[in-house]
């Protein structure tokens, strides 16, 4: 209802738009079954690295990484750059997201060590101890950081922490052991579902949010503003994730 009532909003505002030419149904067709099937792939690529870990067999280091840049660099080379001009594809987005991400994910290993001591009770931060232990004080917790920085951290800084409370070293495979028992298991649901689900909260939780801004900017579409932005995803956002709470942690 409420992209709706944008759309037509728009719609008023800007006669002959683009956005009538949205409206006019054509025949499904997706061009570029290579790049489609390279995603596929990378996708896999990431549930069977997963499945290996949480089996106590993970991955060695490198492999996964070394498949999707292979499956990236097929892709591209397989595209025509017809597809690209049509999509006005540049690497500019691309790169500005790489650069602020790179920085995050430098500083992320002391960050899971001093977690994983500080909820196994080994260590106090400020004077005070960890107070996270529930799946919805997870959920809730992890999803506020989540709203300001990219979920794949965020998801790794709460999943040290919860390996913490179950005395799991934040080394190899540990999240994969906190699916082998169903609290801990919960406790993961709520830290995944906190990380992915709440990003959409600001431009900068979901990498996403942020490169489809630069887009549209790039492009000369106005965007609303970071505030302005929040303004629009809480009022919708927020009653959903009570609901999220209330029902599943």
């Amino acid at each position: 209802m409420w992209d709706q009532w944008a759309l037509d909003r728009e719609e008023r505002e800007r006669p002959g738009s683009q956005l009538e030419r949205a409206m006019v149904h054509e025949p499904l067709r997706v061009n570029g079954a290579i790049s489609v099937a390279a995603l596929g792939g990378v996708m896999l690529t990431i549930i069977a690295a997963g499945r290996a870990a949480a089996n106590g067999q993970p991955w060695v280091a490198g492999k996964q990484e070394a498949i999707i840049a292979l499956l990236t660099l097929l892709a591209y080379g397989a595209t025509s750059s017809k597809h690209r001009e049509r999509n006005a594809f540049t690497f500019g987005p691309i790169i500005e997201v790489a650069v602020l991400f790179a920085a995050i994910f430098v500083t992320m290993a002391p960050l899971l060590e001093i977690l994983n001591g500080w909820s196994q009770g080994a260590r106090t931060v400020l004077g005070m101890r960890f107070g996270v232990t529930h799946p919805w004080e997870f959920f809730w917790t992890t999803g506020a950081l989540s709203s300001v920085l990219d979920n794949a951290p965020t998801y790794l800084a709460f999943a040290a922490s919860a390996a913490g409370l179950q005395g799991v070293p934040p080394h190899g495979p540990f999240i994969g052991a906190l699916t082998l028992h169903p609290e801990p298991a919960r406790l993961l649901a709520a830290i995944s579902t906190g990380a992915v689900c709440m990003g959409a909260n600001t431009y900068i939780g979901n990498a996403p949010n942020f490169m489809v801004k630069a887009i549209a900017e790039e492009n000369g579409i106005k965007m609303p503003s970071f505030f302005g932005y929040m303004a629009y995803s809480c009022g919708i956002l927020l009653p959903l994730f009570v609901a999220i709470t209330v029902i599943f942690f």
